[in-house]
């Protein structure tokens, strides 16, 4: 009995601390040209339903720096850009709080603005959480991401494989048709004399026709130990 009681208690207990949890989301980092326009996003997840009193609070700290400063504040269904501060003229609240959206738009970035941009909401009475944090980074020209490369490499390389082992089997089909024909016709003219014989398959060898496919099988085969190679 003791047992049971126990483990109501911790069950709702679990439930209690899902309900007063708040958990912010951000992106992990953001590129952006100079001169250009980016959205930081910030939303949230929470237990409860949406509050009027829902708020949103973003903090930034340069590169280098190690204190942050408060830019933007929302709450009690206004929103409050800091009128002192390095983005006093540029930045502007673009989210829906009613969808639990508090992002910001930062207009015209230059290499001053990389830095941490750090977002917290709270959703009454889920105010416990931790706040989430996104990097500007501020370019003359957005460098291409490595793993935009190395899945290029890969494509080609696996297209380029495809198109051996498609090569290879049709080749290997059509030696062996030839092979098929080679043989009925050899089979299909019985009753013929050895030296009869013996001259037709000689003049069958010496065919241009067969000649070239054993040029192209010698091709297609120093094709593939070439690749092997490298």
């Amino acid at each position: 009995m003791l047992s049971v009681l126990a483990l109501t208690s911790v069950v709702l207990l679990g439930i209690a601390s899902q309900t007063t949890a708040i958990v912010v989301y951000t992106s992990w980092e953001r590129h952006a040209l100079v001169g250009s326009d980016v959205r930081l996003s910030c939303s949230f997840f929470s237990w409860q339903w949406t509050s009027p009193d829902v708020t949103f609070s973003w903090h930034y700290r340069p590169d280098g720096a190690r204190d942050s400063v408060a830019i933007f504040h929302y709450g009690g269904g206004a929103p409050y850009v800091d009128n002192k501060g390095p983005f006093r003229d540029r930045l502007e609240f673009v989210g829906n709080p009613s969808r639990r959206d508090g992002s910001i738009l930062i207009k015209n970035v230059d290499f001053g603005d990389n830095g941490t941009f750090t977002c917290d909401a709270k959703n009454p009475p889920d105010i416990a959480g931790r706040p989430s944090s996104v990097r500007l980074l501020v370019f003359e020209k957005v460098p291409v991401q490595a793993g935009v490369i190395t899945g290029a490499i890969i494509g080609v390389v696996l297209g380029l494989l495809i198109l051996v082992v498609a090569i290879y089997y049709l080749m290997r089909f059509l030696v062996a048709r030839r092979v098929f024909s080679l043989s009925m016709s050899k089979h299909g003219k019985k009753g013929k004399g050895k030296e009869g014989s013996q001259q037709k398959q000689a003049k069958t060898e010496s065919s241009p026709g067969v000649h070239l496919l054993l040029t192209t099988c010698l091709a297609f085969h120093s094709l593939l130990f070439s690749s092997s190679l490298l």
